[in-house]
């Protein structure tokens, strides 16, 4: 060995260690073995039983440096048995007499990027390998001087297991004999410029500690799971659609347990049974990745691969998901490909260098979050995003994501002063890079897990959000719909005599209802930084507040798009929303919070059951005015439709006042039955209604209809009316 060489070694700097530790042909037929074990005594090659030996190895350096001469190399391999001052000899496999890990098609995939499932090539992957059993490691950081793996197993000591370069794809590979499921660890990375990092934790990990630890920790990658046909019917643009969205670590907490976590078996056993007695249709998770800052909520993650150890295993999150499954309950996963954090362990210079982020902050950091944006230009980036974003959808069942910030991705100047950013090539705001990537994504995932849906949160009036790539778009199948959101919640919000001047709140939405296929968001988002709960925003007594609230959610179920309510928006949740507790279940003893959450569970049972309120959510078939113009009322009157099967009569009522005999012109004569009415007793309304919740049409035109209705409109209330002749 030179004098270089050995220098190297014990600096732990040496970039190609396969080339000088091992078995090398020495020329002569024989073979030089070479092994760097810090703190060894004494070593001896000896075969893969243990015996004979079969040559003691010379200490080159006392730092743990031995060579040795094999006439030949057993045909099983060989191991080496080790003295250590003071402690019981060992008998190791050699890392360095293994050959690859990493086949000739993976690496070209991902040097290419396209490798759609990265999680089979990289990362930790307990495995046979030349005869043996372990873990093979392998890590994208094509950049740095030198990599280790670092671990339990090794004592954190990044001179033992530096890794091999495969060139071809900038990956660090090595296969550890002996280290299996469960073991921690991570990256030592020396920098071109020599600094070395602290460790990093794995991009590619299947699972992490519980924070505040930060180590990976080795799993077995889960199988695919087969395409689910009823899945893909449930998940149609045509079939109902109500998300109850879930933020797991506070739903519920362990009784006594104010700062645990349910599991994801305890959450299964909970909330699964929860939101299908409600008749939700999806859960939505708030993400579930690895983050370190509970106070982020998933929403900035440095663990895109290994879901959070605070809701106990992976295989959890399997189960749970199978289990809402077989309770008739889709799942949908946040996702956030838009930015990650700065922690030392996680992505940021990973290699010495902006791997993952863009080099220029103008284009690399967003000042909002002081998180890191992804390069999306960077082919390996993208590739590493979309099979991401695959895996949670075929490794782990779920049935969707809903892709976080887009807005923030589409545009080079979002949240930044004219100065402060860099237009694309052709001199304009839009991320050319990033709309790039959307498409691919959208592609992939509905070539690979056509099932399966995703939705984007938008904010902008970018153009054909949910268009296909094919036509033109970015492929999403919805979009959130923030401007209903934001319009409608301004209007609920307000005193009811004040309503008459902002009418156009409550109708504007459908001057571009069917531009996009929309999701009507009352999200987290809605509920947190000060905004109070939903209940919260309403004016007026307690009583005409919780009317307030029963009429908006009949507003939102009877309006096209499909629907998102956060958890406690059901029953009336008082505060607002705080992640580090747990919802205000006492609320449910009372009568007026038991009435909103039966509400909700009527709303969504109807909105199942009549295809009038769901099937042509998206298209302007499905959706007809009969007055939009009594702002003095402060009335409106429209009406839902499907292809087949009885029209629904909406009728909102936003002020306190009982109008009685209000007359509202109807398409057709015949009967038309109440079918829900926000104001009931059952829900604690005044119970002001049709008589016998039936209402005869006559031919007396209204609202430019041959027939009307006359009806006693409740106060501060929606009414559903079937068409039942």
């Amino acid at each position: 060995m030179s004098p270089e060489d050995l220098a190297a070694l014990l600096e732990a700097r040496h970039a190609d260690p396969f080339g000088v530790l091992g078995p090398h042909p020495d020329g002569a037929g024989a073979w030089r073995l070479r092994a760097f074990l810090p703190g060894a005594q004494a070593v001896c090659a000896v075969a893969a039983a243990g015996v004979p030996a079969l040559a003691e190895l010379r200490c080159l350096h006392p730092d743990g440096v031995f060579e040795g001469r094999l006439a030949t190399l057993p045909p099983g391999g060989y191991r080496l048995r080790v003295s250590w001052p003071g402690a019981p000899e060992t008998l190791i496999d050699d890392p360095y007499r293994f050959g690859p890990v990493l086949g000739e098609l993976d690496a070209w995939l991902l040097a290419e990027g396209t490798h759609l499932r990265p999680a089979e090539a990289l990362g930790a992957a307990p495995c046979e390998h030349g005869g043996r059993t372990g873990t093979r490691f392998a890590v994208w950081a094509p950049n740095a001087a030198r990599v280790s793996v670092v671990g339990d197993f090794n004592h954190w000591d990044g001179r033992r297991h530096p890794m091999r370069l495969r060139r071809e794809c900038g990956v660090w590979e090595i296969f550890l004999p002996d280290v299996g499921e469960g073991a921690r660890y991570k990256y030592e990375i020396r920098a071109a410029d020599g600094r070395v990092l602290p460790h990093k934790a794995d991009p590619v990990a299947l699972r992490a500690e519980l924070r505040p630890a930060t180590a990976s920790v080795v799993s077995v990658l889960p199988p695919r799971l087969p395409p689910d046909e009823a899945r893909g019917r449930a998940n149609a643009r045509g079939a109902p659609m109500s998300i109850y969205e879930v933020h797991p670590g506070s739903w519920r907490r362990p009784a006594g347990e104010p700062a645990g976590f349910l599991d994801w078996d305890a959450l299964a056993d909970a909330l699964v049974p929860y939101a299908a007695d409600l008749g939700f249709t999806h859960l939505e998770l708030l993400p579930v990745n690895e983050h370190p800052f509970d106070g982020s909520w998933g929403y900035q993650p440095t663990g895109l691969f290994a879901p959070s150890a605070r809701f106990g295993d992976p295989d959890g999150l399997r189960r749970f998901i199978a289990c809402s499954h077989a309770a008739g309950l889709g799942v949908l996963l946040d996702w956030v490909p838009g930015h990650f954090p700065a922690d030392a362990h996680g992505l940021a210079e990973f290699d010495g260098t902006r791997l993952y982020e863009h080099a220029d902050p103008r284009e690399g950091v967003h000042r909002d979050w002081h998180t890191l944006i992804y390069n999306f230009g960077r082919t390996e980036v993208r590739n590493f995003l979309i099979g991401n974003a695959l895996h949670w959808l075929e490794r782990f069942g779920a049935d969707g994501l809903r892709v976080d910030a887009v807005a923030s991705m589409l545009y080079r100047d979002y949240s930044r002063p004219p100065g402060e950013w860099l237009p694309n090539a052709h001199g304009g705001r839009e991320n050319l890079e990033a709309i790039d990537f959307l498409k691919r994504l959208n592609a992939v995932l509905g070539a690979e897990r056509p099932q399966a849906v995703t939705i984007a949160e938008e904010s902008t009036a970018f153009p054909g959000v949910s268009r296909p790539v094919h036509l033109g778009g970015l492929g999403f199948h919805y979009k959130w719909n923030m401007g209903w959101m934001n319009d409608t919640l301004s209007y609920i919000g307000r005193d009811p005599v004040h309503r008459v001047h902002h009418h156009h709140q409550l109708t504007f939405g459908l001057m571009y209802a069917f531009s996009e296929n929309f999701v009507l968001p009352i999200s987290h988002d809605e509920v947190v930084h000060g905004k109070g709960s939903l209940l919260g925003r309403m004016p007026g007594d307690r009583w005409q507040r919780l009317a307030n609230l029963r009429a908006y959610l009949g507003f939102l179920f009877g309006h096209p798009g499909k629907k998102l309510l956060f958890m406690g928006c059901e029953f009336g949740q008082e505060r607002e929303w705080n992640h580090d507790g747990e919802l205000d279940w006492g609320l449910l003893a009372d009568p007026a919070h038991a009435g909103v959450q039966q509400l909700v569970r009527d709303l969504n049972r109807l909105h199942r059951a009549l295809p009038a309120l769901h099937e042509l959510d998206c298209e302007p078939a499905g959706f007809e005015w009969v007055d939009h113009t009594d702002a003095p009322a402060s009335v409106i009157a429209f009406l839902r439709r499907a292809r087949e099967g009885p029209p629904v009569l909406v009728v909102c009522n936003f002020t306190p006042v009982v109008r009685r005999g209000y007359r509202i012109g109807v398409p057709a004569p015949g009967a038309w039955r109440e079918r829900l009415n926000t104001d009931s007793r059952h829900y604690g309304g005044s119970d002001v209604g049709a008589p016998w919740g039936v209402l005869d049409a006559q031919p007396q035109p209204a609202h430019g209809r041959p027939w009307s209705l006359a009806m006693d409109l409740p106060p501060l209330a929606v009414v559903f009316l079937e068409h039942a002749p």
